[in-house]
């Protein structure tokens, strides 16, 4: 029996997260767009109420929310390098996003668990933003309108997971049923044709900035490959914010690997044997997944053929 044979034997499907699960990444992501959407249709009608018009909502309220490629404007309002990320005044637009977000979310979050999706998105929208705000100022033909030119919606984010859930499970294939089912790639084309297609009218920056958001998605997964995780910083910063506000939280240095996976109690003293558990067996399926069998140590080899013995 190969070693390959050896795990499949014993590999359970992962527990899937349910839409009410506390910590659901994807839920948290799509309820931020929803709110932020209901807050600004709010605004919007309430400007319609006492007769004013788009002009006047777009230069009073939607500034606060939308990015803006000048930097003169920007430095007035940073917190929009993160708003515009999850604003829509458009119902299609949010729509097609959520949709789109939802498909390529779903498999992201079930192959990487809750502390990828967040960060991959985020990610996407700064690239985005960037991108947008370098090439208004490059490009000659974009100088004179850059004092209105803004960005808004969840485009350059939703392509960076994406492109990040293609990269990482190329071979995932929808609707199985139908003739082998639909490669996930052709999805992704077809998400990134139906993008294009929308802003084709409007200017390169938008194009662009797009196409940054699934660079950034494509960059995540090679770096996470290379055992470079760039959502560590991100979830840790999370933790500490959050901390911050729980002070009866205890703080503990035990290392995670002590406490989890070994057990030695009414053993020898310094004797470590490694503890089997469907959790750990699963992060070494999940590290196969992402960086191939040969780079397992020793110790996860073993515990792999001590799973397939005790059919765990």
């Amino acid at each position: 029996m190969g070693e390959s044979d050896r795990f499949s034997e014993f590999r359970q499907p992962r527990r899937r997260i349910t839409p009410g699960q506390d910590g659901n990444a994807l839920m948290a992501l799509l309820t931020l767009n929803i709110i932020f959407f209901i807050l600004l249709l709010t605004i919007k009608v309430t400007y319609y109420f006492f007769q004013k018009g788009d002009n006047i909502f777009f230069s009073e309220a939607l500034q606060y929310f939308e990015m803006p490629a000048q930097l003169g404007r920007l430095a007035q309002r940073p917190w929009t390098l993160l708003t515009y990320m999850f604003s829509h005044i458009s119902a299609m637009n949010i729509l097609s996003n959520m949709l789109w977000l939802w498909a390529f979310g779903f498999i992201l979050q079930e192959l990487t668990g809750n502390k990828k999706l967040i960060p991959v998105y985020i990610y996407g929208g700064f690239a985005g933003a960037i991108v947008f705000i370098g090439v208004n100022y490059m490009v000659p033909s974009l100088r004179p309108a850059i004092s209105s030119s803004a960005l808004l919606g969840a485009n350059a984010a939703t392509m960076a997971v994406a492109v990040a859930t293609t990269t990482l499970a190329p071979d995932f294939r929808f609707f199985r049923n139908l003739n082998g089912g639909i490669p996930i790639w052709v999805l992704t084309m077809v998400y990134i044709l139906v993008d294009f297609a929308g802003i084709a009218t409007i200017s390169a920056a938008y194009s662009l900035s797009h196409l940054a958001g699934a660079a950034a998605g494509f960059l995540f997964i090679f770096l996470l490959r290379k055992d470079i995780d760039g959502s560590l910083w991100m979830n840790s910063f999370y933790n500490w914010f959050i901390n911050l506000f729980n002070p009866d939280k205890k703080r503990t240095t035990v290392n995670i690997k002590e406490r989890v996976f070994y057990n030695t109690e009414g053993k020898k003293p310094y004797k470590k044997t490694p503890n089997i558990t469907p959790q750990r067996v699963d992060e070494i399926l999940d590290k196969i997944n992402l960086k191939g069998y040969h780079l397992l140590t020793e110790e996860e080899k073993n515990i792999l053929k001590r799973a397939a013995e005790e059919d765990l």
